[in-house]
């Protein structure tokens, strides 16, 4: 398996490490948008005011 994403001492290892990782990631990233929709629209956070630096 030639080394197409990561490429170190694990040999084809650590594609799978890096593979899994980001499989990782997107899937709580998944969760929390997925999370995040199913909130009634007056809990979620007001978006923050910004300030004039005047």
């Amino acid at each position: 398996m030639p080394a197409i994403l990561a490429h170190g001492a694990l040999g084809p290892f650590d594609e799978i490490i890096f593979i899994g990782v980001a499989i990782g990631f997107l899937v709580m990233m998944g969760i929390s948008w997925l999370r995040s929709q199913q909130l009634p629209a007056d809990e979620q956070e007001e978006p923050a005011d910004t300030f004039d630096l005047e």
